[in-house]
């Protein structure tokens, strides 16, 4: 048998260090080729690190919650008898394959009870509602509501809800899963026992799964206020038709409309900062980077955000050239965790798919998200000096979700018409 230094691999390029949340082989415990030996924490990215063979846990260097150099030595494994040299040798080779929307809840074994209670009430000290990031992201991994979250008794200060305390609640079984919540005003959430028809039964996969509780989680975090403008399109759609081939053949980059859409967001975006930002508890958070999220449908029809990182500091053909290149990746699922990760403001190209408009839901933790809807040519008025006249003009509706908690209806309504008037300004004699 031998003894191997077991080192924190890479978990991303701009990724030099990882927080160590969990082990889960403990010294003296063995595992399996591929077993889950730790759980990494970078950037509010969890990372399950697996065996690279089988073996025996020796030693683990750090502790739970100690932050950790890129390469550094967290343990001492030793390789079963069997185990080749080779793979030994390629011990510390392989990246972390990971990326925020494929994340795997925690693995944390319930203690299995017969009878679930249906008389479990919210604990007394369980005024405070305040949730910490990581709570909140614990309870999204296990497909913890809040209302859920509310029945868990907590031990931390003036009634806060600690992380041991979820971890507690999930090993005794979840025992107020189904429980009818008392809330202050007296009422409790009435279980229903609707009629789900009969049908195919499909499953859904885990990255189904992931989307729909973040969708859950940020109806549930945000209260959502969406505004409407139309926009005149008809300057940018003439001027790329006229120009996307020129273009295409000077950089080398097929010219779409979402750099467009990309690059006029940005400037609204550094124009309006506070569109710009995320809720800390009671504390705003104002991002120093202006990084737009991109809606994208995988070929599995799952939904992922590739981010232009930095939009507003890039031309029109560097924009052009990064969104081509994600949007490639997502096609053929090459996608890695950096490519996804770091977005403070979202945009979803609804009308790619023919829609009018939309009611997009906030990707959190962001406060806002945009949705642009099909661009069609309709017969529109026009006033002009002389006298109004009828034109044929391509339209688009722009819908703006955004967290009435951080932003009011006068912040939200302004940046999206500063959208609509880069649109409509377009500046037909551009270069590129």
């Amino acid at each position: 048998m031998s003894k191997v230094e077991f080192k924190l691999p890479r978990m991303g390029e701009s990724i030099t260090e990882g927080t160590i949340i969990n082990w889960l082989v403990q010294p003296g415990e063995s595992f399996e080729e591929g077993d889950i030996i730790v759980e990494v924490g970078t950037d509010k990215v969890d990372n399950e690190v697996p065996a690279p063979f089988s073996g025996t846990m020796l030693e683990t260097k750090y502790n739970a919650k100690d932050v950790v150099k890129i390469g550094a030595v967290i343990a001492i494994l030793e390789a079963s008898e069997g185990v080749s040299k080779k793979a030994i040798k390629n011990t510390q080779k392989e990246e972390v394959k990971t990326a925020t929307t494929l994340k795997a809840p925690n693995k944390i074994a319930p203690k299995q009870s017969g009878v679930v209670s249906s008389t479990y009430q919210v604990p007394v000290n369980r005024t405070n509602k305040f949730y910490s990031p990581l709570v909140e992201k614990i309870a999204r991994e296990q497909h913890i509501s809040f209302e859920e979250l509310a029945r868990i008794p907590a031990t931390g200060n003036d009634g806060r809800l600690r992380k041991s305390d979820v971890f507690k609640y999930i090993e005794e079984g979840r025992p107020a899963q189904f429980a009818q919540q008392v809330t202050e005003a007296g009422y409790s959430i009435p279980q229903l026992n609707l009629d789900k028809g009969k049908g195919k039964i499909v499953e859904m996969d885990r990255m189904r799964q992931m989307i729909a509780d973040h969708m859950v989680y940020s109806k549930h975090t945000s209260p959502h206020v969406t505004a409407y403008v139309e926009a005149d399109m008809t300057n940018m759609v003439n001027w790329r038709n006229a120009n996307k081939e020129a273009f295409q053949k000077k950089h080398g980059e097929k010219l779409t409309f979402t750099p467009l859409f990309v690059e006029a967001v940005a400037k609204s975006v550094k124009d309006f900062p506070m569109i710009n930002v995320s809720v800390d508890g009671t504390n705003i958070i104002v991002k120093e980077h202006i990084n737009i999220g991109m809606a994208t449908a995988l070929p599995s029809g799952n939904l992922i955000v590739p981010v232009v990182h930095d939009a507003d500091k890039k031309d029109l053909p560097t924009l052009a050239k990064v969104i081509n290149e994600l949007a490639e990746k997502a096609r053929n699922n090459k996608l890695k965790a950096d490519d996804t990760k770091g977005s403070t403001f979202t945009i979803s190209n609804v009308g790619t798919f023919g829609s009018l408009m939309g009611t997009p839901i906030i990707n959190q933790p962001e406060a806002a998200i945009l949705a642009t809807g099909i661009i069609k040519k309709r017969a529109e008025v026009i006033e002009k000096p002389e006298g109004d006249t009828i034109e044929i003009r391509s339209m688009m509706y722009l819908s703006l979700s955004f967290d009435h908690r951080i932003v009011d209806g006068y912040l939200g309504g302004s940046f999206l018409r500063r959208i609509a008037d880069y649109f409509e300004q377009f500046d037909v004699n551009r270069k590129f």
